[in-house]
């Protein structure tokens, strides 16, 4: 591996004016980033994983909103990918032959899976390079815009709609916020670009995130890690100011990303009818689509349920209702809630959400 970052990073110096040896810091970039691609590439192997998770592909968005940066189009980043990617084939090459005669077979399959990898950074970095012109083009200011109107709660649905078509937001649905220091708001918005919107406030910043997969909790608590993010819960678009609230009542972990759908019972218990609210949407969201004399009747027996501790007796009694028709409904509420019925945590907070209920 050695030997190939350096073989790979000696070239690009070599062969790609912009990345001229000369430039400590641009020889240092260099190397990382062959480094951090060859590791990945690696990795990969053998999985089904997307090719590049977030962490990986920040690297080369990087790369290419420096370039932009510089005043230089994306044709010398486009080169020095192009380069290493035949450098990658050629050293691979090498090295299945070393091991034993290598098959056709075996060598367009290498061939195919390097050309693929490298087609991911090329875009990647084109994205790099795409959000950092828009940005010097004015495109932070029409951002800004549409991130104080979701943040303000109260504009007209048609004046938010218009200002999301102006960045691009063919549709504004559901919203996640998430509140970060605000010397991460330069930060967030190059690692989202087109996905999310920021706003610098007094004490910190908040990037709102259109609904879409780097949404997904799994792609934040990955990304955002150890950057003192605090995550709101998703919520339709007019409903970002109770969002951020919530978020606000919650306090940053420097070391990890804190979801506020975590906290969600704490704050019902410390008086906060915003987050009892949607705690009750969250667990409650199941039954939603039932008509309301059979919701009704469901949320009964569980309310009942969950007090008698599953006792099928005690609810009859309690409901004047024949024991078989509990069993009924149970059978019912468990193909609806699922596993929630048996995990304590969600119990609880079913509990929670049934006790404050009419």
């Amino acid at each position: 591996m050695p030997a190939t970052v350096s073989a790979i990073a000696d070239a690009i110096a070599g062969g790609v004016p912009a990345f001229a040896a000369g430039d400590a810091k641009v020889a240092r970039d260099v190397r990382a980033a062959v480094r951090t691609a060859l590791d990945r590439f690696l990795d990969l192997i053998g999985t089904d994983e997307p090719a590049l998770p977030p962490r990986i592909r920040e690297v080369f968005v990087a790369l290419g909103a420096a370039e932009a940066r510089e005043d230089r189009g994306p044709e010398a980043l486009l080169t020095a990918l192009r380069l290493a990617s035949r450098l990658m084939l050629r050293t691979a090459s090498e090295a299945l032959s070393d091991l034993g005669p290598v098959g056709a077979g075996a060598l367009i399959d290498l061939s195919d899976a390097v050309s693929a990898f490298i087609d991911e950074l090329a875009a990647a970095s084109t994205d790099g390079f795409a959000l950092q012109v828009r940005e010097l083009a004015g495109e932070d200011d029409r951002r800004r815009q549409l991130a104080e109107l979701l943040l303000r709660g109260n504009a007209p649905a048609d004046t938010v709609a218009a200002a999301a078509a102006r960045v691009g937001w063919r549709t504004i649905g559901t919203v996640v916020p998430v509140l970060l220091p605000r010397d991460q708001a330069r930060d967030a918005r190059f690692r989202y670009g087109p996905d999310g919107v920021v706003a610098e406030r007094e004490r910190d910043a908040v990037l709102l995130l259109r609904d879409g997969p780097r949404a997904r909790r799994e792609q934040l608590a990955d990304a955002l890690r150890g950057r003192g993010a605090v995550v709101g819960p998703a919520l339709d678009w007019a409903r970002v100011p109770q969002s951020v609230r919530l978020a606000e009542l919650v306090s940053p972990d420097p070391a990890d990303v804190v979801f506020v759908d975590d906290r969600l019972a704490s704050l019902a218990l410390g008086g906060e009818t915003g987050a009892l609210a949607v705690l009750a949407e969250r667990r409650l969201a199941p039954l939603a689509h039932l008509r309301p004399t059979q919701r009704e009747s469901l949320l009964a027996t569980l309310r009942s349920w969950l007090r008698h501790w599953g006792s099928r007796a005690d609810v009859a009694a309690e409901l004047y209702v024949h024991p078989q028709t509990v069993s009924y409904r149970l059978k019912r509420l468990r193909e609806l809630l699922g596993d929630d019925l048996d995990d304590p945590t969600a119990r609880f907070e079913l509990m929670l959400v049934l006790a404050s209920s009419p």
